[in-house]
């Protein structure tokens, strides 16, 4: 069934009511890479409950880990678009934070299909979430905005609107940081206890099946280890002032290699780069930008 862009952007939001603990705090930080020299400095505001402050990234994952059983983390059941989910790519993520995130507590989760594109060979479907503190009916404070790209291989075609042509380059200068983030080679399986249990991230065999030498580091793994260094690096340790980041996923990490995030700061807007320094700093996430306060 093609996809009807018509009853993708006007069907109702889907709701969902999310909860999580410090435990799911601090596992989603050591995921990431937080403690790994613990003899030298064990950061304890990422790994300790005394003074734990939360990465904002920590929203895509919310409601996903060890505190939620066995409960799977939401699929892709969007009205209009009846999509092969192994054709999709996830292609780009962002978060805004309206505030500091809680380092326990609950939302409401509203997500709706915010635009859809026809690019031909393949269609963009982009998934906008609003959360707000609490459960129940009642009123509640924005916690977060997101906005996920869903590239659907195969699926363009359908007569929609390409979309508007993003520009997007680096500043033509020196970077005013460059930042280096080692992986570890278990980082995946550590990784996919937040809630997403692909095999593609742990199997060899699966892995191979895909066309990859071995399993891949998660794309929003990537991510969250690019706003901790940004965090480490330029904010003085003050996860409260990232308030917004944004990337496209342009190319797999293999667990065991370094990230290595150029950064141009103008005023309270940073421009990223994401590359591998092993493979000649092949692109890992690009047209990524951050907002951040002083």
């Amino acid at each position: 069934m093609p996809i009807d862009r018509s009853a993708a952007l006007a069907a109702e939001p889907t709701v969902r009511e999310v909860s999580w603990t410090r435990r799911d705090v601090l596992l989603y930080h050591l995921s990431l890479g937080a403690g790994r020299h613990a003899d030298a400095d064990p950061e304890l505001r990422w790994t300790f409950e005394r003074d734990l402050q939360v990465l904002p990234t920590f929203a895509a994952v919310a409601g996903q880990g060890i505190s939620a059983g066995d409960v799977a983390a939401p699929g892709l059941a969007l009205p209009g678009v009846d999509v092969d989910l192994r054709r999709v790519l996830h292609a780009g993520q962002a978060h805004t934070v309206h505030r500091p995130l809680p380092v326990e507590g609950s939302a409401r989760i509203s997500s709706r299909v915010a635009e859809v594109w026809d690019k031909g060979k393949a269609a963009v479907v982009v998934l906008e979430s609003t959360a707000v503190t609490g459960g129940g009916e009642g009123g509640g404070e924005p916690l977060w905005t997101s906005r996920m790209q869903i590239w659907a291989r195969g699926e363009g075609g359908f007569g929609g609107e390409p979309g508007p042509e993003e520009s997007w380059a680096a500043p033509d200068r020196e970077p005013d940081h460059v930042l280096e983030s080692p992986t570890t080679p278990g980082q995946a399986l550590l990784y996919r206890l937040n809630g997403d249990l692909n095999p593609l991230h742990a199997d060899p065999v699966f892995a191979a099946a895909a066309g990859f030498d071995r399993p891949i580091l998660h794309g929003l793994a990537s991510y969250g280890v690019v706003a901790k260094t940004l965090v480490d690096g330029v904010l003085d340790g003050d996860a409260a002032r990232l308030t917004s980041i944004g990337v496209r996923f342009a190319g797999v990490l293999v667990p065991g290699e370094t990230i290595r995030t150029s950064v141009w700061r103008e005023g309270d807007r940073l421009t990223l780069v994401a590359t591998c320094l092993e493979r000649g700093d092949a692109p890992v996430l690009s047209h990524a930008t951050a907002e951040v306060t002083a």
